[in-house]
């Protein structure tokens, strides 16, 4: 585990933990991640709103939202996950192994909250930040979208049913052959980017990604 203790940059106490938590549940030994999935899911949430709500008083809630469901979801977890080889370490039965489970996102993913968990068990609450930091530090410098900008701005808002986005032509110039189009996107009647372009679509495509830009500067 000498390697894997490298890669996180923290030795257990208790290497028992990291061993539940690298273990899938196809393993049938009687335990799994699940439970340390559970319980540091619920510490990178603290610890990425914290960091955001620190970092920037000038968000409002949704954006706030916004913002920490980038930094968390599956797609970032995992690459990270992928970048330090961790699936090499993941201890998986025989089905899960030979349908390929070192490389699922979603294991990967799922893997990564339970080792935060474990180092929370282990070493509290500071130890897990110093993982988190490294992660997010990752995701903010390496992580590119994934889905054009304007499904990417509906994703990141959509678990939160008060958020309304609306797109908005505030104006339109030049003749009908060649008329460019300027778009505002508001959440909630906040105005969150604008844009312009040569149609209605690319102009809300480029005032989305304005929005996105602001709550990718992290």
């Amino acid at each position: 585990m000498q390697d894997l203790y490298r890669i996180l940059n923290y030795t257990f106490q208790n290497p028992a933990l990291l061993e539940q938590a690298l273990t899938h549940a196809s393993k049938d030994v009687g335990y799994s991640y699940e439970r340390l999935e559970f319980l540091g899911d619920a510490v990178l949430e603290l610890v990425v709103s914290t960091y955001l709500f620190r970092k920037y008083p000038q968000y409002n809630e949704g954006q706030l939202t916004a913002a920490r469901t980038r930094l968390v979801r599956e797609e970032f977890l995992s690459a990270w996950a992928r970048a330090q080889g961790l699936g090499r370490f993941l201890i998986l039965g025989k089905g899960e192994e030979h349908s390929g489970g070192r490389e699922k996102n979603s294991i990967l993913c799922d893997v990564v909250e339970s080792i935060i968990g474990a180092i929370y068990l282990d070493g509290g609450l500071y130890a897990a930040k110093e993982l988190i930091g490294n992660i997010i530090a990752f995701c903010r410098d390496t992580h590119e979208t994934v889905l054009d900008a304007k499904s990417e701005l509906q994703e990141l808002l959509q678990k939160s049913p008060k958020q309304i986005i609306t797109y908005r032509v505030a104006r339109s110039e030049g003749p009908p052959h060649d008329t460019t189009f300027f778009v505002d996107v508001f959440v909630n009647e906040e105005k969150w980017g604008s844009g312009s372009g040569k149609s209605k679509k690319q102009a809300e495509q480029a005032a989305a990604r304005q929005a996105l830009q602001s709550i990718n500067h992290l």
